[in-house]
């Protein structure tokens, strides 16, 4: 098992490594750079912008190096001092903008992930069991909206409903009392009161396409050899249903945590701006808009570690559950 996983940490390394090589070049591939957008906004309000002035900050901020003399500094930044540099919008260290909303978006990730998996497993049994049943098609209609379905749309549509007809607050994760408040019993309830709407609507897609690789992957195990023997010797049907095809079923789940947890977070991004929460999401957008580079890379990079800190999460978990993986 630990050389199973020093494997895995290894590689980590090298794929870290080029995701953040990959992302610096992306955020740079646009004409221009951050100060071309502040120009723009500059002239688009009627303001006069002297070159002088425009050279200083150019030269201030480090845009008038190479882009790989750019790149360096900040990953010997981040690998040395822990320093992801400076926003240039913001006028603030990266690390600081990032932590005081990283905590939120992990956490709705985390959530996600529950309300998808506490939802997807069941109902993907019971389709599978039932297979061609009223159950059956009721589950695949539902996903297949779901999966139709943008995240923001149902998420307007939400708030929509649950503003007008049962005048819940919506937007944000706290209400406005709460905003600034320290952590106690009232705000955690006010908090839940809240966060169900941003899971439920970033959840969806997840859980509509769990549903379907759960339903797919059980059914094809019902159909095996074992499956018969075992019904053949008279094991019941429940035990030997959650003995053996279930457990195999699960592993294209396990290893969908992988991209699932990226997926949540990267998916809230448009939600997030809708429903006005405090985490990554604008910030990123924001941040690729005005061309910011290393705050986009650095949340870039991050949502990368969320990555791979998944597949890692789903190799040991795969490995636990199924002793193939741990023999080869």
């Amino acid at each position: 098992m630990l050389p199973f996983l020093a494997r895995r940490l290894l590689y980590a390394v090298p794929t870290l490594f080029a995701v953040s090589v990959i992302a610096f070049v992306i955020i740079q591939l646009p004409p221009g750079d951050y100060l071309t957008t502040l120009m723009a906004d500059w002239a688009a309000q009627g303001g006069a912008v002297e070159s002088g002035m425009v050279e200083a900050m150019r030269e201030r901020y480090g845009l008038d190096q190479p882009i790989y003399v750019q790149y360096f500094k900040w990953m010997s930044g981040i690998l040395l001092q822990g320093d992801f540099g400076m926003s240039f919008e913001y006028g603030r260290p990266v690390s600081e903008l990032i932590w005081s909303r990283l905590g939120f978006s992990f956490l709705l990730a985390f959530l996600t992930l529950l309300f998808a998996w506490a939802i997807a497993v069941p109902i993907g049994i019971l389709s599978a069991v039932r297979q061609y049943s009223v159950a059956d098609y009721i589950a695949t209609f539902i996903a297949f909206v779901f999966l139709a379905l943008p995240n923001f749309v149902l998420a307007l549509g939400m708030m929509y409903v649950m503003s007008a007809y049962f005048g819940q607050s919506v937007g944000g994760l706290f209400s406005a009392e709460y905003v600034d408040a320290p952590w106690s019993l009232a705000r955690l309830w006010d908090f839940l009161k809240h966060v169900w709407l941003p899971v439920f609507a970033i959840g969806t897609g997840s859980l509509a396409a769990l549903i379907r690789i759960m339903r797919a992957n059980l059914l094809d195990e019902l159909r095996k050899p074992y499956v018969t023997t075992a019904r053949a010797k008279g094991l019941d049907e429940f035990r030997l249903l959650m003995r053996y095809p279930v457990r195999i079923a699960l592993n294209p789940l396990i290893s969908a945590l992988g991209w699932i947890l990226p997926a949540a977070v990267s998916m809230e991004i448009l939600v997030s701006v809708v429903m006005s929460l405090p985490t990554t999401g604008p910030l990123l957008l924001r941040a690729l808009l005005a061309q910011d580079m290393y705050l986009a890379g650095s949340l870039i990079l991050l949502i990368s570690v969320l990555t791979i800190i998944g597949t890692l999460i789903s190799d040991i978990l795969l490995a636990l559950t199924d002793p193939r993986i741990r023999l080869q």
